[in-house]
């Protein structure tokens, strides 16, 4: 039986190049939603005891103040990361499933090993992308903060710059633990449920894999969006909030670890996930 030709340069690439491109314009589409999510994540830090906005009059109360440019702070870091974190975390995940498919037959692969494409897709993108995911999470949040506390970052390239120099290397690392739980449960919910979610929606409306119906695929990316906010917001939470993290009046952090963030975060009234 004769093997199968290797694929080219350009059929390896094609995963990462069509990944990266659709989580640019997708990033580009929904930053202010995204940057409306870590400004509530991080109200009841800026704002002790102050009940938080609605997501709508968040946006809107931006724009009022600040202009329509406002919602959409933080976008070249935002654009950045998607370049290098979504292009590793989606693409990643597509060439191991191709892969485990390929040994199948060519058939459809189990939702084990579908969960397990997206956990190390995850998990091995976040290494990739966390320092421009701290710039993000800063930038979004600097003008929720009064003048004196603002970092004002010119842009991507200075935030990276100026966190290295002004708290060392390792804070372009700061909530790494929960971004890597939020990367895998991110593709998890995002990859491997919407594959799942695909096959069984084309089992019903009988399309053909190869080519499935718009109905099919928006179903598919439906569901798959559903469990990845799902599964991934409580680590989000926790991420944002130590990647904005600065040292009080006392000099002390208000988070001695994950652990601790965490624990401080679930004792508060409203539900960890709900503030997600």
């Amino acid at each position: 039986m004769a093997s199968k030709p290797e694929k080219s340069t350009a059929q390896q690439l094609q995963p990462f190049v069509t990944s990266g491109m659709a989580a640019c314009t997708a990033s580009s589409i929904i930053h202010p939603i995204d940057l409306a999510k870590v400004r509530l994540q991080l109200f009841a830090v800026t704002n002790p005891g102050v009940k938080p906005p609605g997501f709508v009059g968040l946006l809107q109360g931006m724009v009022a103040r600040d202009g329509i440019k406002s919602i959409y702070a933080g976008l070249s870091a935002s654009l950045t990361r998607q370049c290098t974190y979504g292009t590793a975390r989606m693409g990643i995940h597509r060439s191991i499933s191709d892969y485990l498919s390929a040994k199948n037959g060519g058939g459809p692969i189990s939702f084990v090993e579908k969960a397990g494409a997206g956990l190390v897709g995850g998990a091995l993108a976040v290494c990739i992308g966390t320092p421009f995911d701290v710039a993000l999470v800063r930038m979004q949040a600097d003008t929720m903060k009064s003048e004196a506390e603002r970092r004002n970052y010119r842009g991507v390239g200075d935030a990276l710059k100026r966190i290295a120099g002004e708290e060392g290397f390792g804070a372009l690392y700061k909530g790494l633990a929960p971004n890597i739980g939020r990367g895998m449960a991110m593709n998890v919910g995002m990859m491997a449920c919407s594959d799942q979610a695909k096959e069984l929606m084309i089992a019903i409306t009988k399309d053909d894999p190869k080519k499935p119906s718009l109905t099919t695929r928006m179903g598919a990316a439906a569901t798959g969006g559903f469990f990845a906010a799902f599964l991934s917001l409580p680590f989000d939470l926790l991420k944002s909030r130590l990647q904005d993290v600065r040292p009080g009046p006392d000099g002390k952090l208000p988070y001695t670890g994950l652990s601790d963030c965490a624990l401080q975060v679930s004792t508060h009234p409203l539900p960890l996930l709900a503030r997600a």
